[in-house]
Order: C-alpha cells, then sequence, then structure tokens
C-alpha cells in the first residue's frame, strides 16, 4: 500500500481500471471529475439513475451496478482507461471489479480516499439529494478502516492512500503507459529468434546483418551498434543448452543497456532467474549448463544478470501496433496486456493438455488460427526453417540443435540465417516444420461475414456492413475467379464537379481546378476507353503460380471482371497472348510474375446483351415512334391546327434519339471469337516484391506499358498538364473535345504524382455524347436538374476502395495470409452494393 506523499504524483495505468474508494461525502465524484474525462468515469449513481431514474434510489442498486460491470468489461475489453466511482468499501464490490480486469488482463489499481468521519458526515448533510442518517457514513467509515490494511491482497496491482482533504486536492494524476507498449518505436528491427548460448553464432548472424561489435580491452564482446540506426529484438531464449551463455548474456546486456536492442523473456530466462533466487527448480533442458558457466563469473556479472533477467518483460507491441515480438507467440486477444495469463501465453505458448511420445507437450497451434492485423514474431518450438503461417513466423531454428541461428529485418520482412558450428546439444525430439498452408482452405466464413471493421494502412478505418457483406458473399462464392488470384478489385471512380458551361453536365476544367484546390501541381490525363474492366494477374509458368500463389492446377493467371467473374471461362488463349506480350515487363521489373489494370476492348464483347435489350430497345422505339409522330402532327398542322411547339419538341427529341443510338453504335465492334479483342493497360498493379500501384507515379506506369508488344495491346493515349499553365489546359481540353467528338468516352484525370487518401485518386471527364448512355437521349434538356447531383458520397466511396486496393496489392507482396488480402478484396466488392446513384 502507497501512502502518497504530497509532491510525487500518482500513477494509474492508462490502460485499465482504478477503482476509487471511499465513503459517501469523500469527494469521489469531484476527484474523478477533476483528473479523468467525463467518458472515462462510471458512476453508480449514474447507473441508478440509467436504470431507475433516480440516482439515489437504493432498490435499484443491484440492477445498477449489473449495468455498470458490463460498461467496464466492454470498455476494458476495448483497452479504454475506466474509473469506477462508487464507495467500493466493502470487499465483495471490488473483488467483482478486479475479476472484471482479470478476465480482459489489464492492470488494476485502488485510489483511497481517506477522509474524517465528521468531515464526510458533514458534506452529506449539506447536500439535499442525501437523505439518508450519518449511521450510513459511519458504517461505510467502519468498512473502509477494515479494508485498509487488506487492499494489497485483493488483486490490486497499487494501491494509493490520499488521507485528509489537503492530500486530496494537491494530488496529481500521471498514466503510466504498458512496458510492452513501444509503440513508438518504427524500427527497422532486426528480430533475432532463439540463441541458447551460441555465442560464436551470435555474433556472425550480427556481422551479416551489418552490426559493428563492440569489444573489451580484452577482445570479448560487450555491445554492438548498427551504422543504418537499427534496432535488435531478441525474442528470448538467450540462455541454456549452448556452450557460452556467459558471451551472450554480455553482449546481449550490453546492447540493451546502450538503447541498441530490447529483449523479451523466454521460459529458460525464467526458470534461470528462479534459480539464481534460490528457488527450488527441475534443472534439466541445459539449466545445469548456465549455472555451472555463470559460477565461474564474479558476483558483481551474477547479480547483473539476474537485475537484467528480473527486468525482463512477456512482450513487445511495436511500430504503432504493427509488429509484436513474444517468446512463445501471442494471439491477437493478449496483445499489449498485462496479467499473469498473458506472461504464460508469451513465455509457453498455448498446450492441449497432452504429451507426445518423446514426453514433450502438444503445442496448440495458434499461429494457424491468427487473423490479427499486427505481425507476430516469435521463437519457442524449433522449426527447420522460418516461414510465415498467418503473418506470423517462427525464428527457432534450431541453432543449438545443430540447425540455424535466423533472424528477421523488419519492414523488409527478409529472413537471414546463419548455420550452427556444430551439434551443441541433441535435441529430445526431431524438428518439425511449421504448417504452411496457401491453400483455398485457410479462407473462412468469420474472415469476412457481418459487420466488420477493417483497419487499414491505406484507407484508414473501414466499416463494412452485415448487408454488404452478405450481397458481397453471394458473389464471390458463385461467381469469383480461384481465390488465389483474386488479390485486387478495382475502386469505383468519381466524375468531375458538375460544369455550368451551357450545354455541358461534364468538363475538363473542374477536374483542372478541383485537383489545383488540392495542391495538385501536375495531371495526367488518360484516354478513358469504352470497354470493360479487367484485372488480369499473370504468372511466367505454372511453375511460378504454384509456387507464388499455390495454384497448382497448371493454370498460370487469370483475368476477370470488376466483380471478380472470369472473363472466357476455360479459354487460356487470351492470357497466352498477354504473357506474351509483358514479357518486357517480366524482364524490365525482374519479376516473374505481374498485375495489370485494364480494360478489355471492345465494349460489345461482355455488353452486347445490355446494349441489346436495354440501349438498342430504346433507339429502335425512338427511331420507329417519333418518325410516325411527326408525320401525325405534319398532318395535323396542314389542317390548320396550332401543333408547332409539339412539333418542335418531337423533332428535337428525334434528333437526340438518333445521336443516342450513334452515341452507342460507336462502341459496337464486330468481334469473331477472341481475334478482335484487345486489352488497354493503364496500371501495373503489382509484381514480385513491389506494390507498384502505391510506388510508382502514373508517369512512370504509362511509360513502362508502352514496352508491351504485340497486337493484343492497344495503347492508353494520354497527355500530362501543368495546372499553373494556362496553355497546357487548353491544350487538354481540345484533346478531349477531339476524343469524344469522334465517339470516344472522354478521360481520367489523375495527380501526376502520387498523394496522400485525401486526394482523388481519379475524376472521369466523360463527353456530352456519351453521357446520353448514361442518363437519356434527352439529358441535355435537363442539365438545371443533374446539375444538382450530390457527389460527397461517391467521393468518400471512391477514396475508400482505392485504399483498400492499396492495402490488398501490399499485403500480396508482402506476402500476407490470404485471408488477410480478402478481407480488402472482400470489402471493395462489399461497398460496391452501397446505394450509390450508378450513373456517377
Amino acid at each position: 500500500m502507497t501512502e502518497v506523499a504530497q509532491e510525487r504524483p500518482i500513477t494509474v495505468p492508462a490502460m485499465g481500471l482504478v477503482v476509487l474508494v471511499g465513503v459517501s461525502g469523500s469527494g469521489k465524484s469531484t476527484f474523478a471529475r477533476t483528473h479523468f474525462a467525463p467518458t472515462e468515469v462510471l458512476s453508480s449513481d449514474f447507473c441508478r439513475g440509467l436504470v431507475a431514474d433516480d440516482e439515489n434510489d437504493q432498490t435499484a442498486t443491484p440492477d445498477a451496478f449489473d449495468v455498470l460491470h458490463y460498461i467496464v468489461g466492454t470498455r476494458l475489453r476495448r483497452g479504454l482507461l475506466t474509473v469506477v466511482d462508487a464507495t467500493n468499501v466493502q470487499r465483495g464490490a471490488r473483488a467483482a471489479l478486479v475479476s472484471l480486469a482479470k478476465s480482459q488482463d489489464v492492470l488494476v489499481d485502488a485510489l483511497v480516499l481517506d477522509l474524517p468521519e465528521t468531515v464526510a458526515a458533514q458534506r452529506n448533510e449539506a447536500r439535499p439529494d442525501r437523505d439518508f442518517g450519518r449511521h450510513v457514513v459511519t458504517r461505510q467509515h467502519r468498512d473502509l478502516q477494515r479494508s485498509l490494511g487488506k487492499l494489497t491482497k485483493e488483486g490490486f496491482r497499487r494501491v494509493h492512500v490520499l488521507r485528509g482533504s489537503e492530500q486530496i486536492d494537491a494530488a496529481r494524476i500521471v498514466r503510466e503507459r504498458p512496458w510492452n507498449d513501444r509503440t513508438e518505436l518504427h524500427g527497422p528491427f532486426d528480430v533475432i529468434g532463439d540463441v541458447h548460448g551460441c555465442a560464436s553464432e551470435l555474433r556472425t548472424l550480427l556481422s551479416r546483418l551489418g552490426w559493428t561489435l563492440a569489444l573489451d580491452e580484452t577482445g570479448v564482446a560487450v555491445g554492438a551498434s548498427h551504422p543504418e540506426g537499427r534496432q535488435a529484438v531478441f525474442v528470448g531464449d538467450l540462455v541454456d543448452r549452448g556452450p557460452d551463455t556467459v558471451g551472450v548474456l554480455r553482449l546481449v546486456m550490453g546492447m540493451v543497456a546502450s538503447g541498441d536492442a530490447l529483449c523479451v523473456s523466454g521460459n529458460h530466462e525464467a526458470k534461470l532467474l528462479r534459480a539464481l533466487r534460490g528457488s527450488k527448480v527441475t534443472v534439466s533442458h541445459g539449466l545445469a549448463e548456465s549455472l555451472a558457466q555463470l559460477e565461474q563469473e564474479p558476483a558483481e556479472f551474477r547479480s547483473r544478470t539476474q537485475a537484467f533477467l528480473d527486468g525482463l518483460i512477456s512482450h513487445y507491441v511495436l511500430d504503432d501496433g504493427r509488429l509484436v515480438v513474444a517468446h512463445a507467440g501471442l494471439k491477437e486477444a493478449y496483445h499489449g496486456r498485462s496479467s499473469g495469463r498473458v506472461r504464460a501465453f508469451a513465455l509457453y505458448g498455448d498446450t492441449t493438455g497432452e504429451t507426445d511420445e518423446f514426453g514433450l507437450p502438444v503445442r496448440y497451434p495458434w499461429a494457424q488460427e491468427y487473423r490479427g492485423r499486427a505481425t507476430v514474431v516469435y521463437g519457442h518450438t524449433p522449426v527447420p526453417t522460418a516461414e510465415w503461417v498467418n503473418n506470423t513466423i517462427c525464428l527457432d531454428t534450431g541453432v543449438v540443435f545443430g540447425g540455424e541461428l535466423t533472424a528477421l529485418r523488419y519492414p523488409e520482412r527478409e529472413v537471414v540465417s546463419v548455420p550452427a558450428e556444430q551439434e551443441w546439444y541433441e535435441p529430445v525430439r526431431p524438428l518439425a516444420p511449421a504448417v504452411r498452408d496457401r491453400e483455398p482452405s485457410v479462407l473462412r466464413i468469420d474472415d469476412v461475414a457481418g459487420t466488420r471493421w477493417l483497419q487499414t494502412t491505406h484507407a484508414g478505418k473501414v466499416k463494412v456492413p452485415e448487408e454488404n457483406a452478405a450481397a458481397a458473399l453471394e458473389v464471390m462464392s458463385r461467381f469469383a475467379v480461384d481465390p488465389r488470384w483474386l488479390i485486387y478489385l478495382p475502386p469505383t471512380m468519381s466524375p468531375v464537379a458538375t460544369s455550368s458551361r451551357e450545354g455541358f453536365l461534364e468538363h475538363p476544367e473542374q477536374a483542372f481546378e478541383e485537383y489545383a484546390g488540392w495542391g495538385v501541381t501536375r495531371v495526367v490525363c488518360e484516354e478513358k476507353h469504352m470497354g470493360s474492366r479487367a484485372i488480369a494477374v499473370v504468372a511466367r509458368d505454372a511453375e511460378t503460380a504454384e509456387r507464388r500463389f499455390g495454384v497448382g492446377d497448371g493454370t498460370s493467371g487469370a483475368i476477370y471482371t470488376r466483380t471478380g467473374r472470369p472473363f472466357f471461362p476455360g479459354s487460356g488463349e487470351l492470357l497466352d497472348r498477354l504473357r506474351h506480350a509483358v514479357v518486357p515487363l517480366f524482364e524490365s521489373l525482374e519479376t516473374d510474375w505481374v498485375a495489370l489494370d485494364c480494360e478489355l476492348l471492345p465494349w460489345s464483347v461482355k455488353a452486347l446483351d445490355l446494349i441489346q435489350t436495354q440501349y438498342a430497345s430504346v433507339g429502335a422505339a425512338a427511331s420507329h415512334a417519333l418518325p410516325e409522330a411527326l408525320r401525325l402532327l405534319e398532318s395535323a398542322a396542314a389542317r390548320g391546327l396550332d401543333v408547332g411547339d409539339l412539333t418542335r419538341d418531337t423533332g428535337r427529341r428525334l434528333a437526340n434519339a438518333e445521336k443516342f443510338r450513334a452515341a452507342y453504335a460507336a462502341h459496337v465492334s464486330p468481334a469473331q471469337g477472341l481475334g478482335g479483342v484487345t486489352l488497354a493497360p493503364f496500371q501495373v498493379l503489382a509484381a514480385e516484391g513491389q506494390a507498384l500501384a502505391v510506388t510508382r507515379p502514373h508517369e512512370w506506369h504509362l511509360r513502362a506499358l508502352a514496352a508491351l508488344r504485340g497486337d493484343l495491346i492497344t495503347p492508353t493515349r494520354h497527355r500530362f498538364v501543368d495546372l499553373a499553365s494556362g496553355q497546357d489546359r487548353d491544350a487538354a481540353t481540345r484533346w478531349w473535345e477531339e476524343l469524344t467528338a469522334g465517339g470516344g468516352e472522354g478521360m481520367v484525370v489523375k495527380p501526376a504524382h502520387l498523394t496522400d487518401a485525401s486526394v482523388q485518386p481519379g475524376l472521369k471527364v466523360r463527353g456530352r455524347e456519351y453521357l446520353r448512355i448514361v442518363y437519356g437521349p434527352d439529358y441535355t434538356d435537363s442539365l438545371p436538374l443533374l446539375r444538382d447531383r450530390n457527389l460527397g458520397r461517391k467521393r468518400q466511396l471512391a477514396r475508400r476502395e482505392h485504399g483498400l486496393g492499396l492495402e490488398a496489392l501490399t499485403d500480396v507482396v508482402d506476402q500476407a495470409p490470404l485471408w488477410k488480402v480478402h478481407q480488402s478484396v472482400f470489402a471493395v466488392l462489399a461497398l460496391e452494393s452501397e446505394p450509390v446513384d450508378p450513373r456517377l
């Protein structure tokens, strides 16, 4: 129990529970309002008011505390500091709150306001809402005094006692982050697997990684630093079994002391610490070797070692929560938490309760079920080779057993290993390989079903409503290509802001003005092909497809629609032609696969039914009905009837209908089989090790795609515009007018250089006549109404879907598990089912 000194602040957990303890009238509510945010404080009085409309209705107390406990549990589950403002002078009330904190694996502190009974009673008598007698305060004060000596045994991390009004008024609160919270450290890191006393191999690995060893006057390594400022993170099990535990400790302790390294505890460190403290332990699994080696060292070194081991924590959360390092791994619910069971999981892993034929515990395969956002790096269970399993990787490659010592370079995700110099310790059982499953079975319905919130790097926090997910699941499960090829879906695109020019709904000048207003200085205007959006994933050969994507059926790529459906199922001819065309990309990017964003031409190849049943039927009806109407009107006029206005209106509608027919007919081209089909690529999405849609500007993409060969490729015409140049703007506008006058759909305006997520990734500027296909033959007569269209939701959707697409591509390049890629891909499809006007 801590008696709070006047000058010393009170330290409470930044993520955890603070239980205020004090009699009625001791000032708990005032104290809570002074030191904590209103949303952080839950009072029993407030909860009584919620359930009974009267904060003083004592008959509602049981229901009120049911509500209070539910809210406390929910806040703690979400990692929020929570303060409970109630008397809490009875052990039962405190025990329920301590149990809640432990169930959510967070720390809990008690903060006692110990005010003289007479002062508390006088305060209550002065309040009109406190009509209970003084005997209540007397009873509460007696309960509090009986509790004071026992609070430290009730499960509180710390008990802070403030005695008297002076101490209460002078108190200062400081929030203490969990020791495992090092999210402010962004690396780069070299995470190093289980060393087990293999000091020579550790020095070799550090040298391989570019570290410079610091040697003392006797030539012994006592530290290391990296010229590029990298930081090492050790996953534990530095000690036992190997030939030089002391050498490992001396080196790692020096690196940690200088700030060049972090280290978490392994189960072997925990056992060695107990032995050094004199606890009774079973001397097995290499502990005897460590104790013998330490016995040869001075007492000062042994004391320093004990202090070092005592300071090791269970796990670290790094890089804004994107990296977690724990000795035996850690499931997502435990990241950043603090409790005995979190530490036990981090040190020993999860076991089934069974033992294998070697008498060792059977580990529960938590990594196979891991679906967390953070990369988890761990050791503990030796494997022959470090392999990725669901965004986790085990770095214990059994160096002490004659295997390798392995490190992970983060964020590069590069694995670096050095071989053992010999087998230092005979393993009890053979090293078991990690389970690496890239089959479609890794996808689970609960990865995408229901309402989900995705926390992404490129799109922020994205909500996928349950009803949208259900619609997307229907399409994805019934019609999509093999999910291993489905690495990206294209986003929707917003039109340009409405033009005020006479006769125009969209015009390039608005695109130029909008981008200039967003701080963009240079844009690219790309021809908008009137085709069907297509994503092409092309591997160099079937072997590449199996190695990189896990597809072993002999196929080597896929071309699919914006909703993931295959183009021309069962035909590999188009893919073979495309593979030949992209050979220059294979060579220039030094890759054996690429993903492209394209338009498949002509439009009529996939949209012929739509053209015949929707557009052609409207055009045919107008071409038959309106001439007949004109003939009848002319006959009526000849009889002297005043039908001039109606005749002119009908003539105008006939002219519009003829323009409508010409607009869609311009995009209907005969194609025999696949002979007339072409692809117009406009972006290289990704290649091996490169998320090119994220890292390269559009100028690079268009230049790279210009090298493609063969008659399959239709080039994407384009021009760049300096937005400060009126001449450039005028020239681009004239080019757009020429494109649209010739039957073209229009153009897409994009930032020429990489921008942040607040800027629209592209704006489509469609031609005056093309828009007749979208809005109908007579849309030019309704321009004042159409100019009121609301683009806000469409633009928000475009930015979110674009970010989700970049997230998926980044995950693919980083070789993240398929389920994680598909969460982003699936979200794009789900968001497309939002009720947004499709004409936008």
